[in-house]
C-alpha cells in the first residue's frame, strides 16, 4: 500500500487523485477518520485528517495511537505531519514555515506509548525527527518561500486552551514554536520505526507578544499558508519516496527492556 503518510488538516484532501477510502479498526479503537489512499504528483500516499474530516476532534482527544497504528498497518514508513503553531520568537513571523528538530512535551493526560507492558521498550528520543526528510523539506521549501526556518524546538501543550501570558513567557525561554498536536504523534511514529517530520506553519505570535491569541486569527493565517504547504508537499514527495538510509528504521534496536 502507501509508503508515505500525511497527517494534517482536511484542506489537504484536494491534493489526492482518485482516492480510495479505508475504514480501519485498531486495537486502540478507530482513527480520527477514514484513511484516503491516492496519488499526489504520481506518488502514492495515505492521508489522515488528524482532527476528523470536519475538524470535530480537539487536540487532547485525538486518538493518536489508533492513527499511527492504522498507518503502520497499511505499510506507511514515512510520515509528513502538517501542524499549525504559534511563534515564540520575534524572528518567526506569521506565515513562516518551520521544520523543527527537537520537541519538549508539556502535555499531561495523553497515552504516550504502544508499550504499556508486558512488552516494554525504551527508545531514544535524542533526535526524534527524520534528518533526511528534514533536509529534503528544507531544500524544497527554499524554492517556494523565503519565510523558512530549519531546526528549532516545538513545545507541545495539552490544549485546547491557549497559553497564559506567564506560560508563554516561560516557554519562549527554551522553545521556538508552540502547538498542541506533535506529542504523542511523534513518539508513536518513532516507536513504529517510522520516519517522521513536521511542516509547522506559524499562524500567530503566542501571547508573550502582549496580543491575545484568537482562534479566528489562527484559522485565517492557516488558510493563507495552505497554498505554500500544498506546493511543498507536491514537490517533496518524489524526493522522499525511496529507500531509507536514515537511523529511523533502527529505533527499536537494543531498546527492549
Amino acid at each position: 500500500m502507501a509508503y508515505i503518510g500525511i497527517i494534517g488538516g482536511s484542506g489537504l484532501y484536494n491534493l489526492l487523485e482518485n482516492p480510495e477510502s479505508l475504514d480501519i479498526e485498531t486495537p486502540f479503537g478507530k482513527p480520527s477518520g477514514l484513511i484516503e489512499v491516492g496519488k499526489i504528483n504520481n506518488v502514492e500516499v495515505a492521508f489522515l485528517p488528524r482532527h476528523g474530516k470536519k475538524h470535530t476532534i480537539p487536540p487532547h482527544k485525538v486518538n493518536y495511537r489508533a492513527n499511527i497504528w492504522a498507518l503502520d498497518s497499511i505499510g506507511v514508513k514515512r510520515i509528513l505531519a502538517v501542524n499549525a503553531v504559534g511563534s515564540l520568537k520575534e524572528s518567526l513571523a506569521p506565515g513562516t514555515i518551520v521544520i523543527p528538530d527537537q520537541f519538549i512535551d508539556y502535555t499531561r493526560r495523553r497515552e504516550l506509548t504502544f508499550y504499556d507492558g508486558p512488552e516494554v521498550y525504551h527508545i531514544s528520543a535524542a533526535d526524534p525527527f527524520c534528518p533526511h526528510m528534514n533536509k529534503e523539506l528544507h531544500e524544497t521549501a527554499g524554492k517556494i518561500t523565503k519565510d523558512l526556518h530549519l531546526g528549532g524546538t516545538y513545545v507541545t501543550v495539552e490544549g485546547p486552551r491557549f497559553s497564559t501570558r506567564a506560560e508563554s513567557k516561560m516557554f519562549r525561554q527554551y522553545a521556538d514554536i508552540i502547538g498542541m498536536t506533535l506529542v504523542p504523534e511523534v513518539n508513536l511514529a518513532d516507536e513504529k520505526s517510522m520516519c517522521y517530520s513536521v511542516i509547522a506553519t506559524v499562524t500567530d505570535y503566542d501571547v508573550w507578544a502582549d496580543k491575545p491569541v484568537e482562534a479566528a486569527e489562527v484559522f485565517k493565517t492557516m488558510k493563507e499558508n495552505e497554498e505554500k504547504v500544498t506546493e511543498l508537499i507536491r514537490n517533496v514527495l518524489p524526493r522522499i519516496n525511496g529507500e531509507r538510509a536514515c537511523h529511523c528504521k533502527d529505533r527499536l534496536n537494543d531498546a527492549k527492556a
